[in-house]
């Protein structure tokens, strides 16, 4: 399956070999700055119908309350347009499309997070026909899903890795405004940082880009992904150029065909070095074979390198001096080069590089490389700077036969039969797949003076299929026991009246019937029990108090001195958040010996064999904090409280998790405090419960910083267990020190600097008929629990004011706070959810 941006990119996936394409129309996608207008969805479907590609619509991002009846119209234009499937992120939206289009696939997306067999089954429970894995699992661990489940199951295996988990990364939201779980990505994992380690600067050489992985690679795995018995193979890019997707598609079709044949899949070094050329930052199977944190992110940049050359050998006043590596290509004139002096040059700097315009062999085994047009300041180029060569001029007269339509590449095989007998008509059965064309000549068969037909001549004429997307596949020849005469001409236009019949049966495709959207909305919101039939939402201003319970505040933390703290505050619960395992039974029982409720945090991934941690988790017998969806159905017996990271945006979503069993949930980060204080008045404000102090998770990452920077290990099995004994830090070019934390699956998170805290929105949350309040504590000192948790307490009572309490915030939080996600724009409206 392979990406399409727009047009270019969408020929050159059909050309190259592909399956199936999957693109995103310009809303409701998660690439948002590229795709399809509404309008031009049933061409597209067409022209990939035509060639028998299949065409999948991205629908994977947060749908917000306001949006619902738009992405209800929505999924009925694109399954009617003739849309093989929908690939989708929020649970809501997967309900829905289920009713609105019961005949159209639906496919989980990797935002959904799925990591082990429950998130698999869960996903289908809901409708979903296929999962898309996340890309941090090993090739064992998706062979035990596979095992484990009856479901259709994708996985990446080329193009760009996310540093955190797809779904649950806020930076975009935290720093900008701008939600990844909404398509608008900021790709602040590719900026530098500096790490700093128990309040010093760690020096870590050219490691500047802490956060930027390598590229996924994994043509050499393709033979044990089709053997264990994945379905779909995916490669990511949608905003990579037709070159890109073209290659790409290109050498993974050759793997999948040779792997499925029962052939060895030989990977060349120029196909590699094709692969590396057109777009990488570092090409690796990475967690696909197995977790070594020293691989997944070498640091040095953030962006496309190509292929690694080699090193300058000496610098001239017009030239440079080249040492090749042995296994580098040849460099020659016209070559795209870039002169990488991480070594020494400060991150942000330009970098020196342009066009090759001379290459000279010098007799001590160096390359001269000349440019033209004062392309290159050879002044800020040093003895040691890596090469890299971005661009061949070659590739572009590689991949130009996949760029034209008008000229088929990929071909499909048309099997044929042939009744060719005297006195009769001639009938010919032309069949692709699920289509069956038949023609016939207009006039019967007079018998044949000269040499009798058969099929080698047969297949002379019927396989002249030219320009035509067919190639002729099985023949077989009916003709009796006298050889029929059979003219060319009546061959050449059985052929031609062949191709348009299977060209036209091809593009109608199948019709899709489709249930009246805003009906089947309507009737799901009706069944949420606190929103009924009214069909809206209103902005919450409106509503007094009455009725309101009092406010209950929940305190959660993360180490015993933070601990000591929240227990003399004497909350309605504690959450125990530990990295360390076996220091919860101690914590718990010392929060129940205080006769405070307590309740444990799950970790937001589980892969498989990590079960044993959900289950010392319940075994300590208090309700939990349930950060992952696959993990509810195993957890019913206990008490839940669903978190932040389920994604829950909007009243189908949210009544949905209730639904399963949670006691509460808590909204998404990416809705602002208005749309909080509308969901909570959808589906009742005692179902929720908002955070209103914490230090945004804005990554939540497989990849462990430090295993990779603060040992010599390649995993939990030997790193030596610094996060233990280390607090660690990642400073952002604007001096913001973000704390990172493991958790007990070893997975890293980190936090925003700045404390994000509710104090303008707390009134408006107190009218929608909000009860729980979580306060959430990182690197807080026990003082600093202490002054945070009696300042929203007075808050909460009506002692000061929200401004007073935003200035308290102001003098205990370690770092600042901030509004954050919270913010509200002044033209900012509470739509109804029905238009």
């Amino acid at each position: 399956m392979s990406p399409a941006g727009y047009w270019p990119q969408l020929h050159a996936a059909i050309e190259a070999g592909a399956d199936a394409v999957y693109f995103g129309l310009k809303h409701f996608t998660a690439r948002a700055k590229v795709g399809f207008a509404v309008a031009e969805l049933p061409e597209v479907m067409r022209t990939l119908h035509k060639r028998g590609v299949r065409g999948f619509v991205t629908f994977n991002t947060l749908v917000f309350e306001h949006e619902l009846s738009e992405a209800a119209r929505a999924i009925a234009e694109i399954a009617e347009a003739g849309a093989d499937a929908l690939i989708v992120q929020d649970y809501g939206v997967l309900r829905l499309a289920r009713q609105i289009a019961p005949g159209i696939e639906l496919h989980g997306s990797t935002q959904m997070s799925i990591t082990d067999a429950q998130g698999v089954k869960l996903a289908q429970s809901h409708g979903a026909n296929r999962v898309t894995l996340a890309r941090e699992l090993s090739l064992a661990e998706i062979r035990q899903i596979i095992e484990e489940t009856n479901c259709e199951l994708e996985v990446f295996v080329h193009g760009a890795l996310c540093v955190a988990y797809s779904g649950q990364c806020f930076s975009s939201e935290a720093w900008g405004g701008r939600s990844a779980n909404r398509g608008q990505c900021a790709q602040a994992c590719r900026l530098p940082y500096e790490m700093w380690v128990d309040g010093r600067k760690r020096p870590l050489e050219d490691a500047r880009y802490l956060l930027s992985p390598g590229d996924l690679y994994a043509l050499e795995q393709v033979p044990e992904l089709v053997e264990m018995g994945v379905a779909t193979l995916k490669i990511e890019g949608r905003y990579k150029d037709a070159d890109y997707v073209a290659l790409t598609t290109r050498a993974y079709r050759k793997a999948v065909d040779e792997a499925w044949a029962g052939l060895e899949v030989i990977v060349s070094p120029e196909e590699r070095t094709q692969l590396e050329q057109v777009y990488s930052r570092g090409l690796g199977p990475y967690f696909m074979s197995g977790t070594n944190h020293q691989k997944v992110v070498r640091g040095r940049a953030p962006r496309h390198r190509g292929v690694e050359m080699g090193r300058v050998a000496r610098v001239g006043v017009e030239s440079v001096w080249i040492s090749l590596r042995p296994e580098a290509p040849a460099l020659k004139p016209g070559d795209g080069v870039v002169f990488d002096a991480a070594d020494w040059r400060d991150p942000g700097e330009p970098e020196e590089g342009g066009r090759v315009y001379e290459t000279l062999a010098a007799l001590d085994g160096t390359v001269e490389l000349r440019f033209g047009n004062n392309a290159v300041d050879f002044a800020r180029i040093r003895k040691g700077d890596l090469l890299w060569r971005t661009h061949d001029p070659e590739l572009d007269r590689v991949v130009k036969p996949y760029m034209s339509p008008a000229s088929p590449v990929a071909k499909q095989l048309v099997n044929v039969h042939v009744v060719a007998r005297v006195g009769e008509k001639l009938t010919t059965t032309w069949t692709l797949g699920r289509f069956s064309a038949t023609v016939e000549s207009g006039k019967r068969l007079d018998a044949a003076e000269g040499r009798a037909v058969d099929e080698g001549s047969l297949r002379g004429q019927l396989d002249r299929l030219g320009s035509s997307p067919y190639q002729l596949g099985a023949l077989t020849l009916d003709r009796g026991t006298e050889s029929p005469f059979l003219p060319a001409s009546m061959l050449n236009r059985i052929r031609r009246e062949a191709v348009e019949q299977l060209q036209g049966l091809q593009a109608a495709g199948f019709p899709r019937e489709t249930n009246e959207p805003q009906t089947v909305l309507l009737s799901m919101l009706s069944a949420v029990p606190a929103l009924g039939l009214q069909g809206q939402i209103t902005a919450p201003s409106g509503r007094g108090s009455e009725g309101v319970s009092a406010p209950l505040l929940h305190l959660l933390v993360r180490t015993p001195e933070q601990l000591d703290a929240a227990l003399a505050e004497r909350p309605a619960s504690i959450t125990l958040d530990y990295l360390d395992l076996y220091g919860l039974r101690p914590s718990v029982e010392k929060v129940k010996g205080q006769g405070i409720a307590v309740r444990v945090a799950s970790p937001r991934v589980l892969k498989p064999g990590e079960a044993r941690i959900l289950n010392f988790l319940t075994s300590l017998g208090c309700p939990l904090l349930v950060r992952g969806a696959g993990m509810i159905a195993g957890l019913k017996s206990a008490e839940l409280i669903g978190d932040f990271s389920l994604n829950a945006a909007n009243t189908l979503t949210a009544s949905t998790y209730l639904d399963m069993g949670l006691e509460r949930i808590t909204p998404t980060y990416d809705l602002n405090a208005r749309q909080i204080a509308a969901l909570a008045q959808a589906v009742g404000g005692a179902r929720l419960e908002v955070v209103a102090y914490q230090h945004l998770p804005v990554f939540h990452t497989e990849h462990c910083v430090f295993c990779r920077f603060l040992s010599a290990g390649t995993s939990y099995k030997d790193c030596g267990r610094p996060c233990e004994v280390h607090r660690v830090a990642l400073k952002d070019h604007n001096g913001r020190a973000h704390p990172v934390m493991a958790d007990v699956g070893c997975r890293n998170t980190v936090f925003g600097a700045e404390a994000q805290e509710a104090s303008l929105h707390l009134a408006d949350w107190r009218r929608a008929g909000i009860e729980h309040f979580r306060l959430e504590f990182v690197h807080e000192s026990a003082a600093q629990v202490t002054q945070v948790t009696k300042a929203f307490r007075k808050a909460l009572d009506g002692t000061i004011s929200g401004a007073q309490l935003n200035a308290e915030l102001r003098r205990a939080a370690p770092a600042g706070v901030t509004e954050g996600s919270l913010y509200v724009p002044k033209d900012y409206l509470v739509f109804p959810i029905l238009q």
